[in-house]
């Protein structure tokens, strides 16, 4: 495939209106070929296997299963944009990698920004330089979060994040002076974030190092970590000790 043939799109969908919207929408996009739909779980693997798509657009209620069970299935390759009229699913399609999450009813706009964030990261993902994009665009990291703002779904770039706050079996993520609640474990989401970023500060806390004004020694051996927002945290006595190793 030439590095100037229009990336593949496929998409998976069980409303017949839905399917030709999204036709309609991809049509005067220069970039994207439409190549096929599905309307359920075992259309949308055989698909997958056979048309090799750069891109799917994918539901999450499905026959025969869920969108949810494609991503699962489908491994590695394809990009995933979802489309769907629940915002439950959001926290888990960006844990399994999805590009975008379009909240139905969305919009011409709406779809249009969803595909140029997903277009650079879609062409890397081609190139016979993959290793090199993947490395450049951090592939392997979460470059954004999708979380609840009032009744939408937004993306959350992760460089804006200040820290990350444990709460029993959900995650507090502040941002900006909101705070965004997702329903993932702190070790879950550590795991999905860059480590030369985010770094634990203490068992309930990670902090974006690049949104720290200063650590200071305290009495009892423990560091005060002051933020940007102004906003204070102790680091752990452990956790002292490898920060004032950062500096070494």
């Amino acid at each position: 495939m030439s590095a100037d043939e229009p990336l593949r799109a496929l998409v998976v969908e069980d409303e017949p209106l839905a399917r030709t919207r999204l036709r309609d929408l991809l049509e005067p996009v220069s970039w994207i070929r439409w190549v096929g739909e599905a309307a359920t779980v075992s259309a949308a693997l055989e698909a997958l296997a056979r048309l090799r798509p750069d891109l799917v657009f994918l539901d999450v209620q499905l026959a025969g299963g869920s969108g949810l069970d494609v991503l699962r299935e489908a491994g590695p390759g394809a990009g995933i944009i979802f489309t769907t009229a629940h915002d439950r699913f959001a926290v888990t399609a960006f844990e399994l990698g999805a590009l975008d999450y379009l909240l139905k009813p969305f919009g011409t706009d709406r779809f249009a920004r969803a595909l140029e964030r997903a277009r650079p990261i879609l062409l890397a993902r081609r190139s016979s330089a993959a290793e090199r994009g993947r490395e450049v665009l951090g592939l392997d990291r979460l470059q954004r979060l999708f979380v609840r703002d009032g009744g939408h779904i937004v993306p959350l770039a992760v460089t804006d994040i200040e820290r990350v706050q444990a709460c029993d079996d959900v995650v507090l993520v502040h941002a900006a002076g909101r705070t965004y609640r997702l329903a993932v474990t702190l070790a879950e989401l550590e795991e999905r974030l860059d480590p030369k970023r985010f770094i634990r500060i203490h068992r309930s806390h990670l902090i974006n190092l690049d949104q720290v004004v200063s650590f200071a020694p305290t009495e009892d051996a423990r560091l005060l970590v002051t933020l940007r927002s102004g906003n204070t945290l102790f680091a752990s006595r452990t956790r002292s000790r490898e920060l004032r190793g950062l500096g070494r």
